[in-house]
């Protein structure tokens, strides 16, 4: 049978079809026993390159040893072709990610080891800036159960990033760097208008080696491709062009330099075979998991759509919602948001993100040809959503949770010698709630309250819905945070009455 090898460092594991997914971690997958390989890429180039200085280099002018400027302009004309130009467009907002996760290894025999150890597993990727304040876009993978996520950016700097959103679903994640920035963002392009044979290139942390480029063509499009028995990835653009472990997550780009997919996979064993989502696809993910992330914090009640014009053309409006009450109608165009342009609706959710509960937008609109300015008020989110759970959890506890790997829960079952089922990942806090409050950090994973575990979002329902925690008590939990297991006590927001602030 053909195998599909998700890549983490070197670490792999082996499912259906014979394809890896070259970032630092393993997605869904994660819960199939994997087989540690090493993996080692060595680059060959069929005629040696010289180094020469071409024009300016670090500010340094070669007019010394020129005949002519007319000569040198036609040299330097004939060597900075379109591919070079995209490269360096495009290289200012990309950033390499780096990181560490703890991985179990069942079936590492052929390595020397025996029985089940964990092993600490240095992983790679890439990402793409889409906002100036440092939101950047990766694959999930690449980010999943990783503690700290160190960042080289393309001038040498580093720094790190902290995980704002994900949907391992769709196998995307959104991260914001940490500094004042502004960062330089990605030229966008489209995925709708590709053509076969196009030209494409690659920019990642391909084993490590930052910002290395790759070029090729756009091989096929509409490519569906089965990760496992639950996760697939649809719609792909398939090219030549060379990805390797550590491109996950990073650009493929046409060769005006504007992106047009994000770089997720290659087919094992084969040459020139390689995946990305399109970035129509992309934005329209990012979008939503955005949006959703905003929901959970607080209600503003608007939704809108793209105009030609420019701007956001609101489609609705909650009633009595804090849009509405700003006076914003439907057909108006939303222009800025505090002094955010705004032409799309992830460009919308995006500057509303660092935005507090309670906090007034500045807003910026145009109807009918003039241009008003309003404040809309964030309004605290009372928890109302059509999962109960994730309800009653917002409410109760304050966080938003998803459930944590099988790869964890084997790791924390090893260290500890214990027999937890799983545990919740926190995904947001809510401000002045009672996790807030006992400094419950985004990335702890929940593993219990009172005496119950909470391995699951149906064990976390059960318990919200126990009389003992329905009367707002003074309950004990426990989480991990970065392997290590810490408890404490936090007051329970009663459900018979309101919901803390």
């Amino acid at each position: 049978m053909n195998l599909i090898y998700y890549f983490f460092g070197t670490r792999c594991q082996a499912v259906p079809e014979r394809l890896f997914v070259p970032g630092s971690g393993q997605g869904n997958s994660l819960s199939k026993t994997g087989a540690l390989v090493a993996v080692l890429a060595t680059v060959l180039a069929s005629a040696a390159v010289p180094f020469a200085v071409a024009g300016e280099l670090e500010g340094v002018r070669a007019t010394s040893f020129r005949a002519g400027s007319s000569d040198v302009d036609r040299h330097r004309s004939s060597r900075e072709t379109p591919t070079v130009t995209a490269i360096r467009r495009a290289s200012p907002s990309v950033v390499n990610l780096h990181g560490q996760k703890t991985l179990r290894n069942s079936a590492a025999s052929h390595a020397g080891a025996v029985g089940d150890v964990a092993k600490q597993v240095n992983g790679m990727g890439t990402g793409v800036v889409i906002d100036s304040r440092g939101y950047v876009v990766t694959n999930y993978h690449v980010v999943e159960d990783v503690y700290e996520i160190n960042v080289t950016l393309h001038n040498g700097e580093t720094t790190r990033a902290d995980l704002v959103t994900s949907d391992p679903s769709s196998d995307l994640a959104v991260v914001k760097l940490r500094g004042s920035g502004p960062f330089e963002t990605i030229p966008q392009g489209h995925s709708d208008d590709l053509m076969i044979g196009e030209s494409v290139i690659a920019i990642g942390n391909a084993f490590g080696y930052v910002h290395t480029s790759t070029v090729g063509i756009i091989s096929a499009l509409h490519r569906d491709i089965p990760v496992n028995e639950t996760q697939s990835y649809h719609d792909l653009i398939q090219t030549s062009a060379g990805i390797n472990p550590g491109n996950s997550g990073g650009p493929l780009l046409n060769i005006d330099g504007e992106i047009i997919g994000i770089n997720v996979a290659v087919r094992v064993g084969a040459q020139q075979i390689a995946f990305a989502i399109p970035i129509d696809q992309v934005l329209e993910t990012v979008n939503d998991m955005v949006t959703r992330h905003n929901d959970r914090r607080f209600v503003i009640g608007l939704r809108g759509t793209s105009d030609r014009a420019g701007g956001l053309r609101v489609v609705d409006l909650n009633d009595g919602g804090s849009a509405q009450q700003g006076g914003l109608k439907p057909g108006d165009r939303v222009l800025k948001v505090q002094d955010r342009s705004v032409k799309t609706p992830l460009q919308y959710a995006l500057s509303v993100l660092d935005a507090t509960p309670g906090q007034k937008l500045r807003m910026e609109f145009d109807r009918d040809g003039e241009v008003y300015e309003t404040f809309v008020a964030t309004l605290p989110n009372s928890g109302s959503t059509s999962d109960p759970t994730a309800s009653l959890a917002w409410q109760v506890i304050g966080v938003a949770v998803r459930p944590a790997s099988d790869s964890f829960t084997r790791r924390m079952n090893s260290q500890l010698s214990t027999s937890y089922r799983g545990g919740l990942v926190i995904t947001d806090v809510r401000s002045g709630s009672a996790a807030d409050e006992q400094g419950i950090q985004v990335g702890d994973v929940l593993l219990g309250i009172h005496s119950w575990q909470t391995s699951n979002l149906s064990d976390l329902a059960g318990i919200l819905e126990h009389p003992e925690i329905q009367s707002g008590p003074n309950a004990k939990f426990y989480v991990v945070r970065r392997d290590k297991t810490l408890y404490g006590h936090m007051q329970l927001a009663s459900q018979t009455g309101t919901s803390r602030r």
